[in-house]
């Protein structure tokens, strides 16, 4: 691993280790909103714990900052992505450069206008910055020229997945001017997007009002948002119930009293799947016949009975059935079978509870319990460890054996490489990738998303990535969500949540 790409993955960890503490210090006083109108009181599992992008936009915080922040792109109902800041776009001949044309007229919150200079300024943040979690979705750019409403982004490859890319997670585009200082920006948030930020408490609470300056302001029927971290999930019924909030993301264990309770429950469309990560470049994991025997003792169905209530689905892929991504011809490809686990393990000369692993993970996980008992089962003998820090070392690949849970990209491309590539932040086993891996990706990457060809040339690719010995995926689980009857009915965007059009007490 080179120096640089060590400070890259350790700059990384940092940053998405400082997203599981949030901050205590608060600014603001009180945070009621303060309009009588149609209000949305959002309780969420993942408050931000850092409003700037660049830090927070590839986790599922992505969905809060939306509120704020607007992007090139966004993702309409059948994940396709549709005009936002950017009004249209269009490649060169070779598909090597593509130029997006902002909307005219646009302004940031504190002013400054939203124009191609405010492009360049996002992307280079994007990938210069020290805390940045975004740096290795960039890696097509090589830079961006600014033509007043026309921002040129000059691309190292053929790449027709841009504009699906810089979407609402990957790119949220933040003021220039207050992004000069990014600490300030994440106590200050300044963005483009339906609403800005009143308030705020880190980690606790925001108070936002309607923008309307936004540029679909007329569709944008909410006035104020509460949006509060939620307390613990067993609580969050009882606080919809009573008024406290109208709208809260769900874990799956509450969702029967939830519905008890009168309450809409609902699941988003979503791209989230879970894994166990091995590092093939430690032992044991640099034994074919030990990764095997791990993908043979994972008995997926567990995963979902246990964990989503049966609001998830098996999955051995980082995609769930139905997108797609998804390849149905590699489907099922190293069954649930922990007799030919335990043989394999006894081929490689590991008897029966002399094979110890440490599972390091950065809480307590009800999945590390179905892992450790999974594989006692065949034989293995897993030690969970509890790592605050977990994050830098998984980032900088120094972990053997870990879980991890991913949203997904609107890039199927970007998944697949984030999981797969040789510099890809979910792979624990960088920089191996499967073999013939890259030549699939690049032929993705060359073929436009209205081609013909591009679905069977898609899955070709993730047939590719999953020879990798690096990932065992699991489930599949819902973007649960419960809501009060006085909120309308949601787009059904594919991991996102779009406010445009709903109502809140028949506000229109």
């Amino acid at each position: 691993m080179s120096p640089r790409r060590t400070t890259r993955a350790t700059a990384l960890g940092a940053a998405l280790a400082a997203l599981l503490t949030p901050s205590l210090t608060a600014c603001g006083g009180d945070v009621s909103a303060s309009s009588g109108g149609a209000t949305l009181k959002w309780a969420s599992s993942y408050f931000p714990a850092h409003w700037d992008p660049v830090v927070s936009g590839s986790g599922a915080q992505f969905r809060e900052l939306a509120l704020v922040y607007a992007s090139l792109t966004r993702t309409d109902e059948s994940g396709k992505a549709v005009p936002d800041l950017a009004e249209s776009w269009e490649y060169n001949k070779r598909g090597d450069l593509i130029t997006f044309h902002l909307r005219p007229g646009l302004k940031f919150s504190d002013g400054e206008p939203v124009d191609a200079l405010a492009v360049k300024a996002a992307v280079e943040r994007a990938q210069k910055q020290k805390n940045s979690a975004l740096f290795g979705d960039l890696t097509s750019i090589v830079s961006v020229e600014a033509k007043g409403l026309d921002a040129v982004l000059h691309l190292s490859q053929v790449d027709y997945q841009i504009p699906q890319l810089l979407g609402e997670r990957v790119l949220q585009i933040a003021s220039p001017e207050a992004a000069k200082d990014p600490a300030e920006l994440d106590r200050n948030p300044v963005g483009a997007g339906p609403f800005v930020v009143k308030q705020l408490i880190p980690g606790t609470k925001a108070v936002l009002k309607k923008n309307p300056d936004y540029w679909d302001a007329e569709n944008i029927h909410i006035d104020d948002v509460e949006l509060d971290s939620a307390p613990d999930a067993s609580t969050v019924v009882s606080g919809l119930r009573t008024g406290v909030y109208n709208f809260a993301d769900l874990d799956p264990s509450q969702a029967d009293a939830a519905k008890k309770a009168g309450l809409d429950v609902f699941s988003q469309p979503g791209f989230n799947a879970a894994n166990l990560s091995l590092n093939i470049n430690k032992a044991p994991f640099d034994d074919d016949r030990v990764v095997d025997a791990v993908r043979h003792a994972v008995n997926r169905q567990e995963f979902v009975d246990k964990l989503t209530f049966g609001y998830g689905e098996v999955t051995d892929q980082p995609f769930p059935k139905g997108y797609v991504a998804y390849d149905p011809a590699s489907e099922n490809a190293y069954p649930y079978d922990p007799a030919k686990a335990k043989r394999l393990l006894s081929e490689a000369g590991h008897r029966p509870g002399e094979l110890k692993l440490d599972l390091v993970i950065p809480s307590e996980d009800p999945q590390a319990e179905i892992v450790q008992s999974q594989l006692a089962a065949v034989g293995i003998d897993v030690t969970i460890r509890i790592d605050k820090n977990w994050a830098t070392p998984f980032f900088a690949k120094d972990l053997a054996f870990s879980l991890y849970s991913t949203t997904g990209r609107d890039s199927a491309v970007q998944t697949l490489t984030a999981h797969f590539g040789p510099h890809g932040p979910l792979n624990l086993s960088s920089p191996y990738e499967p073999k013939g891996f890259a030549e699939a990706v690049g032929k993705v990457r060359r073929t436009p998303l209205d081609d013909p060809a591009y679905t069977t040339t898609l899955r070709e690719a993730t047939r590719a990535g999953l020879r990798s010995k690096a990932l065992v995926f699991t489930y599949s689980s819902p973007n649960l969500f419960a809501k009060s009857k006085r909120i309308s009915g949601l787009p059904k965007n594919p991991a996102h949540i779009d406010w445009t059009g709903v109502t809140v007490d028949g506000s229109r």
